[in-house]
Parts: structure tokens; C-alpha cells; sequence
């Protein structure tokens, strides 16, 4: 890739199907991108010389993802004139989340939801709905698989009395290692503290509809609630697997905010069975403990260290269900 002075760097802030709006690293600027179609595209050149600097392309392959371009991308662009430009590079990621995308007669397919992040934040209500205490475990394995730290963010404290067992759900996670803040935009409870959690980073927002989203981010700051709806109505009907339509959105306290619309499942981009344990903190350190070493699929096995761990109360039973079911998935 060349780095002609006709090649800028920026920011991708966001996208809709065939569309990226890039903000200038160098200023204020912001400019609408088209893709080069180099990037759906490997090339494989001729090493028979390597010196040469003739090579000749031997091969091209597609790519095995959706689209090669994520939200908070840093990418390399030609600034083609009238507020248009074509992305030529996507530059090297510090962080991605990913989970797989059926590609409807083909295999699947990564999809890149959002990269160079520092928070993933999944967001549930205290009650109506109550917490899917499995969605929440599906979350923070991805965040783990992905080397991310979460904020888990519990909406509607106001109706706290409504779910006499969340204290008790809460600790589990507490007591693991997850932070959790509990919020609610009709009393303010908790959002001073969340705004300081947001304050300096990228934000991921996760979860379902239903759980106060926009009236706590509008008490986050003014307005932005309503920002995020419009974008996350965009997605409306396009299926389960698109999220075609993501925006990051700056805050005023600092830092930058994504939420990610049309996203009733989650799966595990590339987990193997034998893997997924180890992202499951409190049994990480129980896996190669017992007779049948890293081999053992803490299931009917006798004597399993992570199965004795569950039955002595060191790991939470539910915990334990859901990286089951999770297993079963992969």
C-alpha cells in the first residue's frame, strides 16, 4: 500500500450498506467512503523471486467475511474530492468482536461488529424484562475471546422491588471479577458513576431491546438516546445476523459510544469446544486438574475438577449450564 500524500488516515464513525463515513485523525473533517474493491480480495503473488520487484499475482482469493470494514476501523483513504473518498486499507486492529454470520447459501462467515474498542458494556433491565442471566454469560465470553474488559449495566433500579433475587444474581458475577453498575434514568441513580466508567473510552453497548436504553443514554447526555434509536430503527426488519446500519457516537463527558441494533443472537466466532472453558474465569483454573488433564469435557467424566468445583459451590451452577449449552453450539 502506497502512502502517497494523496492517502489520508481516519476513522471509521459509520456505515450503511456500501457506505463509510471516515473522520479525519488530522481534524474535525468528515468524508462519505466507498470501498475498494481490492479489499474483498487476497492476493496471492509469485515468490519465486522475492527480491523482484515485478511479482506476479498467482492467485486471488475472496475473503471470509461479510464486510472488511468495522466500526472504529482506523483506515487509509483517497480523498477523491467533493466530500468523497475511497477507503484503500483497513490498518491493523488492536481489538475486534466478532461473531459468526450465516451468509444465506454459503458457509459462514466472520462478522467484524466493532474493533479497536475498550469496553464491552451489556446492558440489562432489573425488571421488564428481567435479566437473561445466559445472555449475559454469552457476552462476557465473547468479551473474553476478544482480550476486552465489560461494565455489566442493570437498567430500572427504580423497579428494583420487582426482582427479589437480584442481589443474589448480581454477586455471583461480583465475585468472579465482573464489575456491575446498577442505574436508573428516572431517579439518576448510578449515572454520574457510569458516565465516569464511559469517560476516555470506546464503548460497546450490548443487549435487547427493552431495557431502557434510550432514557438512560439520554440521561447520559441529553439527546443522545433519541440519536441511537433513530440509527437502531434503521436496522429494523433486515433480519437477525445484519446490524447494517452502526454509528459511533462521540460523548460530551469524553470518549465515544457504539451501540449494536438487530442483534437478538450472539454466537461464538471461532471457539473450539476444548478452548471454551478457558473463558469462563472461574473454571479456567480448574481445567487439566483431574485424571483425564486438558482432555476432559467436564461432563460424565468421574472425578472432573470443574464438575467437583460446581457441586462444592465454588462455581455457580448456572454458570456451569450455560457454558454446557454454549459447548453444545460449537
Amino acid at each position: 500500500m502506497n502512502t502517497d500524500d494523496e492517502d489520508d488516515i481516519g476513522v471509521v464513525f459509520r456505515k450503511t450498506p456500501g457506505h463509510y463515513t471516515v473522520h479525519y485523525l488530522s481534524g474535525g473533517r468528515e468524508i462519505d467512503c466507498a470501498l475498494s474493491s481490492l479489499l474483498h480480495k487476497q492476493l496471492i503473488y509469485s515468490s519465486a523471486n522475492p527480491a523482484s520487484s515485478h511479482h506476479r499475482v498467482q492467485e486471488v482469493r475472496e475473503l471470509n467475511h461479510v464486510d472488511p470494514v468495522a466500526i472504529g476501523d482506523r483506515v487509509r483513504f483517497v480523498d477523491a474530492g467533493d466530500g468523497r473518498g475511497m477507503i484503500m486499507e483497513v490498518l491493523p486492529r488492536r481489538s475486534k468482536l466478532s461473531r459468526p454470520a450465516p451468509v444465506p447459501g454459503q458457509r459462514v462467515f466472520e462478522q467484524v461488529i466493532v474493533s479497536n474498542a475498550d469496553l464491552i458494556v451489556p446492558m440489562f433491565s432489573v425488571a421488564s424484562p428481567t435479566p437473561k442471566w445466559g445472555l449475559l454469560d454469552r457476552y462476557l465470553a465473547s468479551a473474553e475471546a476478544a482480550g476486552l474488559p465489560t461494565l455489566t449495566v442493570i437498567t430500572k433500579m427504580d423497579l428494583a422491588g420487582k426482582n427479589r433475587s437480584l442481589e443474589a444474581d448480581i454477586e455471583i458475577y461480583r465475585r468472579i471479577g465482573y464489575p456491575i453498575q446498577l442505574v436508573s434514568s428516572v431517579t439518576g441513580e448510578g449515572i454520574e458513576e457510569l458516565k465516569g466508567s464511559l469517560q476516555g473510552r470506546m464503548s460497546v453497548l450490548v443487549g435487547k431491546s427493552g431495557v431502557g436504553k434510550t432514557s438512560l443514554l439520554n440521561a447520559i447526555q441529553p439527546g443522545l438516546g433519541l440519536r441511537v434509536k433513530a440509527v437502531s430503527q434503521g436496522d429494523q426488519g433486515k433480519g437477525r445476523h445484519t446490524t447494517s446500519h452502526l454509528e459511533m457516537f462521540e460523548l460530551d463527558s469524553g470518549g465515544r459510544l457504539v451501540d449494536t441494533p438487530g442483534m437478538r443472537e450472539f454466537g461464538l466466532w471461532e471457539i473450539a469446544r476444548e478452548d471454551l472453558a478457558f473463558l469462563f474465569r472461574e473454571m479456567s483454573g480448574y481445567v487439566g486438574r483431574c485424571k483425564f488433564g486438558v482432555g476432559c469435557h467436564h461432563d460424565q467424566e468421574p472425578g472432573c475438577a470443574v464438575r467437583k468445583a460446581v457441586m462444592a459451590g465454588e462455581i455457580s451452577p448456572h454458570r456451569y449450564k450455560s457454558y454446557m449449552h454454549l459447548k453444545e453450539e460449537l
